[in-house]
């Protein structure tokens, strides 16, 4: 009886997790439910079996219980199915590019008191980015990623103690470069034009926003918003573009494919793999927070997690090349009238001026 009481409890709690995201609201304790996905489907999966076990031809309203918890699976798989193996890419991949068309870049959140930078350090060197993105760096992580100056000319440095510092490396020309504060005085973001080695130039945007969380931001207006922003921005400029980072937001979630939707931009993971990057230690717990979304002028060569090195991430890679006539063939996602509407609502929520992002 006692079983069967936490079986039934257990269920309630996995249909209500599922229901939670539909509700447009921003309290951090129902957007926490956007990141689980593949946890609560395979947990109310486990359930459903359970159920159907233990009650046996008991019958009864534990059948519609059941069937609730199967249909609750079947949502949560269609949410996180676009990042299986079994979807359909978004970006195409090409594997044969020359180097003047191809960049590759590896973010990295290093976790601020993660004191192994060495580990970071190799990995870089057996990579050899053209682009090197750290978040979370303070001083400390500065002075030990000295060594790469060497090697990459082009630096963009925000050195901060509060979780947020940021620091870009670059071996390929970089103009325009810009540390904008888009909605927290204490959040920045940085922006920069890239040369590349074939004379393309793109925009590249470094994001790190705060997290919907208890200890972080009570709700995920300000999250929402600075995505929501740099996404009009694109849109607006129609610029080649990259947005590398942190976004503290997984793929599957409305304000993650909204961003897409309004930008354009496409995520090469889309038909290969989650590349969950988040949380390193605990693979139970792991969803994919760190993200390199691309304009669709560019393919994929390659993407990658990359190992452990101490911090609650792990980093992520990928090597893109850039194709002016993949624009023809690749899709950019659209947003719809009634979603340019929302994220105006959440942009002017949180940055009553938007003029953060004028140029």
């Amino acid at each position: 009886m006692v079983a069967k009481s936490i079986l039934t409890a257990l269920s309630i709690a996995a249909v209500l997790a599922t229901i939670a995201p539909f509700l447009k609201k921003d309290e951090w304790w129902i957007r926490a439910f956007d990141f689980p996905r593949v946890q609560i489907c395979i947990f109310t999966i486990i359930l459903a079996i359970a159920l159907f076990f233990i009650f046996g031809k008991s019958g009864g309203w534990h059948y519609l219980l059941i069937l609730i918890l199967i249909v609750c699976a079947g949502f949560q798989l269609i949410k996180i199915f676009p990042y299986t193996w079994f979807a359909k890419n978004q970006v195409i991949r090409i594997r044969q590019v020359t180097k003047a068309s191809k960049i590759s870049i590896l973010v990295a959140n290093v976790l601020t008191p993660n004191r192994r930078a060495g580990d970071l350090l190799k990995i870089i060197k057996t990579k050899s980015p053209d682009i090197v993105l750290t978040l979370e760096s303070d001083e400390w992580w500065e002075q030990q990623l000295r060594p790469l100056e060497a090697g990459y000319p082009y630096r963009v440095k925000k050195p901060l103690d509060n979780l947020y510092g940021m620091h870009l490396y670059s071996r390929l020309e970089l103009a325009d470069s810009e540390v904008k504060y888009l909605v927290e005085e204490d959040i920045p973001s940085i922006h920069s034009s890239v040369m590349m080695r074939n004379g393309h130039q793109f925009r590249l945007y470094c994001l790190h926003p705060t997290p919907p969380s208890p200890t972080e931001s009570e709700t995920s207006t300000e999250r929402d918003a600075e995505l929501l922003m740099v996404a009009r921005h694109i849109k607006q400029k129609q610029n080649s573009a990259i947005v590398a980072g942190d976004l503290n937001d997984v793929a599957w979630s409305r304000t993650t494919k909204l961003f897409q939707e309004i930008s354009g931009l496409l995520d090469p993971r889309v038909g290969r793999g989650f590349f969950s990057t988040f949380h390193a230690r605990y693979p139970f717990a792991r969803w994919p927070l760190d993200h390199i979304f691309h304009s669709n002028d560019f393919t994929l060569v390659s993407i990658e997690r990359l190992p452990y090195f101490g911090s609650d991430h792990f980093p992520l890679f990928a090597e893109i090349n850039h194709q002016p006539r993949a624009d023809a063939i690749q899709d950019k996602p659209e947003a719809q009238a009634s979603d340019e509407e929302w994220a105006e609502e959440k942009i002017k929520k949180a940055a009553p001026d938007g003029n953060q992002l004028a140029e």
